[in-house]
């Protein structure tokens, strides 16, 4: 697979696992949400609070293992390096990262205030290699 495919994956399936380390080197496993923007970075939103948030801080390297909503059938794993965006500066990537993912929002002013209460960051991973390129 390659990077026009993977992003082509990402834009049809946002079902994800992300992967991040721990301190102490051991993964940390995080069901997430993806999508891809307009310049082809993954983007995922968390909150600032978050250890998966916490761990790219300090250790940017992150795994995806991104699949269909019937789980079996095709996927992909997407390795990269993760940068955090945390509000005000998030607040329009997360209303983009909303409408890739979900369309048009019944109430913006109420989502941006979501947004704020529950301390929301965007996280964008920068795709650096995708596979598989092979089966079986």
């Amino acid at each position: 697979m390659d990077l026009e495919e993977a992003r082509a994956f990402l834009a049809q399936h946002h079902r994800a696992v992300l992967a991040t380390r721990r301190r102490d080197g051991r993964p940390q496993l995080s069901p997430v949400s993806v999508g891809v923007d307009a310049a082809g970075d993954v983007i995922l939103s968390s909150r600032e609070t978050a250890y998966k948030t916490r761990n790219i801080r300090r250790d940017p390297r992150v795994s995806l293992c991104v699949f269909t909503d019937g789980f079996f059938g095709p996927w992909l794993q997407i390795d990269g390096t993760a940068t955090v965006l945390s509000l005000p500066e998030a607040m329009e990537p997360l209303i983009d990262y909303y409408r890739r993912l979900a369309g048009e929002h019944p109430d913006w002013d109420d989502y941006r205030r979501a947004m704020v209460q529950e301390k929301r960051v965007l996280i964008r991973i920068r795709i650096e290699h995708v596979g598989p390129k092979r089966r079986g």
